[in-house]
C-alpha cells in the first residue's frame, strides 16, 4: 500500500486514539499533581444572655472564588502519590523500622488501602488470566470436534456469559450465593453449617469473584480460539495423525504454535481487562472484603467530596501497572517477529 494511502487509512484511528486515549491520560497525569483547595471557613461568635458559642461555617463565596481562580486545585506535586492512600512512603518506612519480622512487615503493609487493593488486583489477574486462556482453548477444541449439527447450539450456550452485562451477571450470581439463594443454601446443607456465608469470608469472597471472572471472560477467548482453529492447516494435522501423533501431541506441537499470535492477543486483552477489575466488586457488594485499584478510583469520585487528584493518581498507577504486565509479552512478541524476519 502506498504511504499516502496508508496515512489516510490510519489517520481516523490515530485521531480517535489521541482524542479518547492520549489526551485523557495526559489530563489525568496533570490532575494527579493537584489536590482540592482547603475550604475557607468563617468563625462566628453567637452570644446569648448566658454564654457565647463559636461556630465555623464554610464561606461559599470565597471557596467558589478560589476554585474559579485555580480550577485544578492546589499544586501538590507527587505528594498525592506518596500519601497514605497511595504508595504510603512514610508509613512503609516506619513499618520497616518498627516491624519485628518480615512477615509482620508485609502483613502491615498489605493492610494499607492501596497495597490491599493492589494485592487483590494482582491475585485476580494472575489467576483469572491463565484460567481463561486454558478454559477458552479447551472449549474451542471440544466444540471444534463436535458434529456439525450440535455446534450451533453449543456455541450459543458457550457465549451466554459474554452476552450478559457484567453488572447484571454479577448481581445474579450475588443473589445465588446469598444464604437464601440456591448456591448459598446448598453449601450450608452440604457442610451442615447454617452460618456458612460466602459473603462473610474474605477468602471465599475472593474465590467467588475469581470464579465469576473466569466464567464471564472465558467466552471471549473461546470465540477467538475457535475462529483460529478454522484456519489451522488440515493437511498438517492429518499428516501428523497418520504418523501416529496423539490428540495431545497434535494440539501441543501443531495447533498451539500455529495459534500463538492469537494466544498472545488474548493474553494482552485479558491482562488489561483483569487488572482493571471493577464490576464484580460492585455487583457483589464485596468492597468490605476485596477492593481493586479501579474501585479506589470509583470510591474517590463517588463521595460527597470528589477527590479528583487522588483518583487521577490511582489512575496513573493503574496504567503503570498495566504497562509493567504487558512489557514481557510485548518484548517476547517483538523478538518472535524479528526472528521470523531473519
Amino acid at each position: 500500500m502506498p504511504h499516502r494511502a496508508f496515512t489516510w487509512f490510519i489517520l481516523p484511528s490515530l485521531a480517535a486514539m489521541v482524542l479518547f486515549i492520549a489526551l485523557p491520560i495526559f489530563s489525568a497525569a496533570i490532575q494527579s499533581l493537584y489536590v482540592e483547595h482547603d475550604q475557607v471557613l468563617i468563625e462566628t461568635e453567637n452570644c446569648s444572655p448566658f454564654k457565647c458559642e463559636t461556630t465555623l461555617t464554610v464561606d461559599v463565596e470565597a471557596t467558589g472564588a478560589l476554585n474559579e481562580k485555580q480550577p485544578l486545585g492546589k499544586f501538590n506535586g507527587f505528594g498525592t502519590y506518596s500519601n497514605r492512600n497511595h504508595l504510603a512512603v512514610k508509613e512503609v518506612k516506619t513499618l520497616w523500622t518498627e516491624s519485628e519480622s518480615i512477615g509482620s512487615f508485609f502483613s502491615s503493609v498489605f493492610a494499607l488501602p492501596f497495597y490491599k487493593a493492589l494485592t487483590f488486583t494482582i491475585s485476580y489477574t494472575a489467576i483469572v488470566t491463565p484460567s481463561v486462556l486454558l478454559l477458552g482453548m479447551l472449549i474451542a477444541l471440544g466444540v471444534n470436534a463436535l458434529p456439525a449439527i450440535t455446534k450451533g447450539p453449543t456455541i450459543f450456550a458457550s457465549l451466554l456469559p459474554m452476552i450478559v452485562t457484567p453488572l447484571i451477571g454479577s448481581l445474579i450470581l450475588f443473589w445465588m450465593v446469598d444464604a437464601d439463594g440456591i448456591i448459598g443454601a446448598t453449601l450450608q446443607f452440604f457442610f451442615d453449617d447454617p452460618n456458612l456465608s460466602l459473603k462473610a469470608s474474605a477468602p471465599l469472597t475472593w474465590i467467588m469473584l475469581m470464579v465469576y471472572g473466569i466464567w464471564h471472560n472465558a467466552p471471549f477467548s473461546f470465540v477467538v480460539f475457535y475462529a483460529g482453529l478454522q484456519t489451522v492447516p488440515k493437511d498438517t494435522v492429518e499428516a501428523a495423525q497418520i504418523d501416529g501423533a496423539s490428540r495431545w501431541q497434535r494440539v501441543r506441537y501443531i495447533i498451539v504454535p500455529y495459534m500463538m499470535p492469537l494466544i498472545v492477543f488474548v493474553t494482552l486483552m485479558q491482562l488489561m481487562d483483569n487488572f482493571r477489575v471493577f464490576e464484580p466488586i460492585v455487583g457483589f457488594s464485596a468492597s468490605a472484603k476485596a477492593t481493586s485499584l479501579s474501585w479506589i478510583i470509583y470510591n474517590d469520585l463517588s463521595g460527597d467530596t470528589k477527590l479528583f487528584g487522588s483518583a487521577a493518581a490511582t489512575s496513573m498507577l493503574t496504567i503503570l501497572g498495566v504497562l509493567v504486565l504487558l512489557t514481557p509479552v510485548l518484548i517476547r512478541t517483538w523478538r518472535d517477529f524479528n526472528r521470523r524476519r531473519v
